[in-house]
């Protein structure tokens, strides 16, 4: 006779996993169609039928430690051939999202960025942040914010010095990275621990040569989306998210340039727009604002795909940060100093969002599943 396990379903995680869009997950009746027509779902212990029954039974901790939720790429097909409308690929969108909050510390900031009600405080900490510090540095003769600017053809210098805002912007940065290292430790250690547990691997410890070998050929993969290009429902959302991927590629690798041309080389701004690294940040600013309307075109075309706070909270910030950023530029270059100011504090507001706020939202599916397939390819989950 087999040894009886005692299964201890977590009622309030079934609710919350409804809350974050999935709600229609009782529909489900494990007919196993999501998971034959998954195109990329494993032939051993596929998803996502398994991830449906754990998630009806409330077992949190078995879903928050299954990597196999972060391979999915909500392509469509299963929910769209669901018979019973059960959606899983909107389930297993919700069952990521309390992921990342479970993995972000403190977990309090997860769940205030994922409530709209917060939305306008959040906003308000980085203006108070800039502002206050800003004022706190004037006292001590440091001017580098100024409510009346003036001066050189840059206004934005002279309205908030470069200095001030690196001096917010990195221990920002480094502050988000220190939040993902504690919560990418956890999660590698649970899904390895869950891998070994389900049979998905034999091996007791983790190689770090093969983590790194695995890791290059799964970059290669995110490179050409190539996932995405295996959907048939969604395989349109390809372009979209290519467009924001590299456009982020692009922005951060302008954003290091002028940073090494200020604090090293000294060259201060503005630079020429016959500059090639000032082109790259124009391609890159045009192509995250149309990316981000490209997401947003195919988010609301799709009647039947649920969409919560969680997506349009990450739609909206990315193209808030391109409108923002490339506003900024065509105001100061149109002459318009006090409307370019206003633009560009809005810009910091959203930069610092971006940084400060990513570990806790969708956007750290960026981190998390990129463990996770990095992950699978080590294991050879085929």
């Amino acid at each position: 006779m087999a040894n009886a396990i005692v299964v201890e379903p977590d009622v309030s995680f079934i609710k919350e996993v409804g809350k974050l869009g999935g709600g229609d997950l009782k529909k489900c009746f494990q007919c196993a169609t999501c998971s034959v027509v998954c195109p990329i779902s494993p032939d051993n212990k596929p998803f996502p039928r398994k991830e449906m029954i754990a998630a009806s039974w409330g077992l949190k901790d078995r879903l928050v430690a299954d990597y196999d939720v972060w391979l999915c790429h909500n392509c469509g097909d299963c929910s769209t051939l669901c018979p019973r409308g059960a959606r899983p690929g909107d389930v297993l969108t919700a069952i990521r999202a309390y992921a990342v909050r479970e993995y972000a510390t403190p977990k309090a900031l997860s769940k205030a960025i994922a409530d709209p009600k917060m939305l306008p405080i959040l906003l308000a900490i980085p203006a108070i942040i800039f502002i206050g510090l800003g004022l706190v540095l004037k006292a001590f003769g440091l001017n580098w914010i100024n409510f009346s600017p003036h001066g050189d053809e840059i206004w934005q210098a002279h309205f908030i010095s470069n200095y001030l805002v690196d001096i917010i912007m990195i221990p920002t940065f480094f502050g988000a990275v220190g939040v993902f290292a504690l919560g990418l430790k956890r999660f590698l250690a649970d899904i390895h621990a869950s891998a070994l547990a389900e049979g998905k691997t034999t091996e007791g410890k983790i190689d770090p040569i093969g983590i790194i070998k695995a890791l290059v050929t799964v970059v290669l993969t995110i490179i050409k989306h190539s996932k995405f290009d295996e959907c048939s429902e969604n395989k349109d959302r390809s372009t979209a998210h290519m467009l924001v991927l590299f456009s982020f590629i692009g922005l951060f690798i302008v954003t290091n340039c002028f940073f090494v041309a200020e604090w090293l080389l000294h060259i201060e701004g503005p630079y020429s727009q016959l500059n090639p690294v000032k082109w790259l940040g124009n391609v890159a600013g045009v192509a995250l604002i149309i990316g981000a309307l490209l997401l947003l075109k195919n988010r609301l075309s799709k009647k039947d795909q649920e969409s919560s706070y969680w997506d349009w909270y990450l739609i909206g910030l990315v193209l808030a940060l391109g409108v923002t950023g490339m506003g900024t530029e065509i105001t100061r270059l149109a002459g318009l100093a006090a409307v370019s100011n206003v633009i560009y504090f809005l810009h910091l507001m959203f930069v610092w969002s971006l940084f400060a706020y990513t570990p806790f939202s969708k956007l750290a599916h960026i981190v998390y599943r990129t463990t996770a397939l990095v992950y699978a390819e080590y294991t050879n989950r085929q």
